[in-house]
């Protein structure tokens, strides 16, 4: 057997274990996908470390500079949701779109009041919740993906702890030990849902491409 042949069956034994059985029918996971998932891994990765960061340096230190934490967890949450993999388009523009809501608030926050009193203010006065929440939202749409699709615990915590510590900041229902408590909580799934996904198979991020090109088709014939 020559070296072209044997060459040639690696690469037909590699693509075959790259293809996969589909809803609509069969599928491959290039590399380009793969490129993706890796990616998407990473910023959300960045998204967690920021955010327990920003929020250890407030505990630790004060508010007044734990505020450039959001520059890098506001990045990370973009990238993801720029990688991410979601079925439903309408769904994934709305978590883009609550993404960039939420950078928008935290720019006229900043803006109105000042960077170094930009978290103070929103400890103080919880209407400000309705600027950066949406960024929140969108991240909290994060962790209901990553549940709905591989039921991690972390996952479902996230999900959960964030809308409640924000509204129940919002309501002044809570007290502010406990919405950091939460949030604290909510930044550390975070951060273990990023670690942990990249033992994965890049293929499980990717999901049955086959549903996203029955979609696809699906919407261009609805558009002629």
């Amino acid at each position: 057997m020559t070296d072209n042949t044997q060459s040639l069956n690696s690469d037909i034994a590699a693509m075959a274990e790259n293809e996969f059985e589909g809803v609509y029918g069969r599928y491959r996971i290039t590399s380009t996908d793969e490129l993706e998932v890796q990616r998407y891994r990473f910023a959300l990765l960045l998204c967690g470390v920021a955010f327990t960061a920003g929020l250890g340096q407030w505990l630790m230190l004060g508010p007044t500079w734990a505020w450039l934490w959001l520059l890098p967890m506001s990045i990370g949450l973009g990238l993801a949701l720029n990688w991410i993999h979601i079925y439903l388009r309408p769904l994934h523009q709305a978590l883009k779109l609550l993404w960039a809501l939420g950078c928008l608030g935290a720019v006229v926050m900043a803006w109105s009041i000042g960077t170094d009193t930009m978290l103070s203010t929103v400890a103080a006065q919880p209407a400000w919740i309705w600027a950066i929440g949406p960024l929140f939202a969108a991240l909290t749409g994060v962790g209901f993906k990553e549940f709905f699709c591989f039921g991690r615990p972390e996952a479902i915590g996230l999900t959960l702890l964030i809308p409640i510590a924000l509204l129940g900041h919002l309501s002044g229902l809570m007290s502010g030990s406990i919405v950091m408590g939460l949030l604290g909580s909510a930044a550390l799934l975070l951060l273990v849902l990023a670690l942990r996904k990249f033992g994965m198979d890049a293929a499980a991020d990717v999901g049955d491409k086959s549903v996203f090109a029955y979609l696809s088709n699906q919407q261009a014939n609805e558009a002629l």
